[in-house]
């Protein structure tokens, strides 16, 4: 394997969503590198549509406490939970196998690392906020687009996602990209001083990963390209 390739390949192999981070602070001058960079991600006749916004310090800490409360309203009274739901649907209304069952061996293979057992709701309710303090890192990022753009822009801000959290790992840094956001953009946004037209499309822990926590262990297995691929000659 040639050097270039095999860089490549460390960088995708490394990448894996951290969900316990350093309070090492990340250079800001890294991060609009890291924009830069990921601003070449393929876009759909150029249109560019991601907007972004970086959040730390005291606007940060707003939008955590700010969502936090109403994830704990919501624990009281679960009933309020549908008033809080994505501006569009971003996982199915019903799993179906085999994603069903991938998606549940990733949740109890994280709670097995954390010793959390299917009866502690408690513990369970602990864990989701973690998500919601970007699990300790300090920047957070909020990826949005214009509402009427539909598809064209999840595509191309998935993109500019994998591409700005493999530059990441180049600079040192670790990301976990972060969909739990999306219940609550109505809260979130604005406090970003988003237009009206602008959706919530996805959220991103930035920072150092913390290794002395067990949760970072944590490495998703994958099928093989047997299994989902089809060659045709």
């Amino acid at each position: 394997m040639s050097d270039e390739k095999t860089v490549i390949a460390q960088l995708i192999n490394s990448r894996q969503s951290i969900r316990a981070f350093t309070q090492q602070a990340a250079s800001m001058q890294d991060v609009e590198e890291l924009l830069a960079l990921a601003s070449r991600a393929p876009s759909g006749t150029n249109i560019q549509p991601w907007k972004v916004y970086v959040v730390t310090g005291r606007k940060k800490q707003e939008i955590e406490e700010a969502v936090q409360a109403k994830v704990n309203e919501i624990y009281q009274h679960p009933e309020l939970k549908a008033q809080y739901q994505p501006a569009f649907q971003y996982y199915p209304q019903q799993w179906f196998e085999p994603y069903l069952s991938r998606r549940r061996a990733n949740g109890w293979g994280l709670y097995q690392l954390l010793k959390i057992e299917k009866h502690e709701k408690e513990k369970m309710h602990a864990h989701l906020l973690r998500n919601f303090q970007f699990f300790g890192a300090p920047v957070g990022i909020f990826f949005t687009a214009h509402e009427n753009l539909h598809a064209s822009s999840k595509m191309a801000i998935s993109m500019f996602m994998q591409t700005f959290m493999l530059a990441a790992k180049a600079y040192g840094l670790d990301t976990c990209p972060q969909a739990a956001w999306n219940d609550y953009h109505q809260v979130i946004l604005p406090l970003l001083g988003a237009k009206p037209h602008e959706q919530l499309i996805c959220g991103m822990a930035l920072g150092y990963a913390d290794t002395e926590q067990c949760i970072n262990d944590y490495y998703t297995p994958r099928i093989p390209p047997q299994d989902f691929a089809v060659f045709l000659d």
